[in-house]
């Protein structure tokens, strides 16, 4: 059995190093040439932990340009191409399509026996059900299998994944779950759960609204902490609350609010599903502009300790350390709601300078500074 992967950026990448490091023939493709030459000569220029060396002793998987290729050779085809977002939330899967479409004109459907399309990033829910319907006479399978990672730490999460989604019937199903179960690291199994294609989607949608809804909540009770003037009992508080075994202490900490490439879009999208099938009260909304608005709180609080009109320092400005991502990172927009007031700014991590705003003074401060601490 082969294994096909379109779209081998962050995610792809990790996704078939691993396929192939637990004994499947993996071919993977990407639109980037230059890209793909480096991978053909074992070399990867891009920052997730891991993936390097996996590459240099990688000996099943191969690299193209062509999606035809990997369509052709392969019994499951996994895509991970992007799927930015629309203004109005929803997923923009035009890309998606387009490996539908090289799907259709690849093959002969007359001809095509037992493959199946997996798809792997974020859509809108009921898309996958209208990629089947496009591909139902070519006999091909469509499953929906989202990933639960976090950049920085795609390796790692996936090697100890939580949870494995997997939506859609099909004899390649078991085939999926034994791949999740060979690319497992520790001495237990990923907890599998098989669905529609639809239910999966809204899954991977509201698993993360749930999350953003957590992490706006734990920033709430540190608002009210800091009104009350008992801002030094913020975490006190949130770790007696965490205790209780129905909450649980995962992402339940004052800081910033979410952000990066995946919380803010997927809770967005969740929202707007939630808001076009008719839910009236829709947290989705309420979590969105509680965030907007706790990065305006932390702007006045900082300000609000800093009397002397001090430097402020960040450690980072990335939107969680060990990232190379900007991506609405609230550190940067608090650096900029800061910058913008007239203060001095410094930064410790000068790995994304020629990124950020050139006021920033990428250095270690020598004057006093009010240091931006979460």
């Amino acid at each position: 059995m082969k294994i096909g992967l379109i779209g081998a950026g962050r995610l792809g990448i990790c996704l078939a190093l691993l396929i192939g490091e637990a004994g499947y023939k993996v071919i993977a493709s990407d639109v980037r040439e230059d890209y793909i030459y480096d991978l053909q000569n074992k070399k990867y220029n891009g920052s997730e932990p891991a993936v390097q060396e996996l590459l240099s002793r990688s000996t099943n998987v191969e690299f193209t340009t062509d999606n035809s290729i990997v369509i052709k050779e392969s019994d499951i085809i996994f895509t991970l191409v992007q799927t930015p977002s629309l203004e109005d939330g929803n997923y923009d899967v035009s890309a998606v399509w387009g490996v539908v479409d090289d799907i259709k004109e690849t093959l002969d459907k007359d001809l095509v026996i037992g493959k199946s399309f997996v798809v792997g990033c974020t859509t809108n829910p009921g898309d996958c059900d209208e990629f089947k319907d496009a591909l139902n006479d070519y006999g091909i399978e469509v499953h929906y299998n989202p990933e639960f990672i976090a950049q920085g730490a795609i390796v790692m999460n996936l090697r100890h994944a939580d949870m494995v989604l997997i939506g859609g019937e099909g004899h390649h199903r078991s085939t999926l779950e034994d791949i999740y179960e060979k690319i497992q690291l520790g001495y237990r199994s990923p907890s599998v759960h098989c669905m529609s294609r639809t239910a999966a989607e809204i899954t991977k949608i509201a698993v993360n609204c749930y999350l953003t809804t957590k992490i706006s909540y734990a920033n709430m009770v540190g608002q009210v902490m800091t009104f009350a003037g008992m801002d030094d009992e913020i975490k006190t508080v949130l770790g007696a609350i965490g205790s209780d075994s129905r909450v649980g202490t995962k992402y339940l900490n004052y800081g910033f609010g979410f952000g990066g490439p995946c919380f803010p879009r997927d809770n967005r999208a969740f929202a707007a599903y939630a808001d076009s099938v008719g839910v009236v009260h829709n947290i989705g909304y309420t979590t969105d502009k509680f965030n907007e608005e706790h990065s305006k709180f932390l702007r006045d609080e900082f300000i609000h300790q800093n009397p002397d009109h001090l430097p402020f320092c960040f450690r980072y400005l990335t939107y969680k350390p060990g990232t190379d991502i900007l991506e609405e990172s609230q550190q940067y927009r608090l650096c900029l709601d800061l910058l913008n007031a007239g203060y001095k700014v410094y930064c410790l991590d000068d790995n994304m300078k020629d990124q950020c705003d050139d006021r920033i003074i990428f250095k270690s401060p020598t004057e006093n500074v009010c240091w931006i601490d979460l």
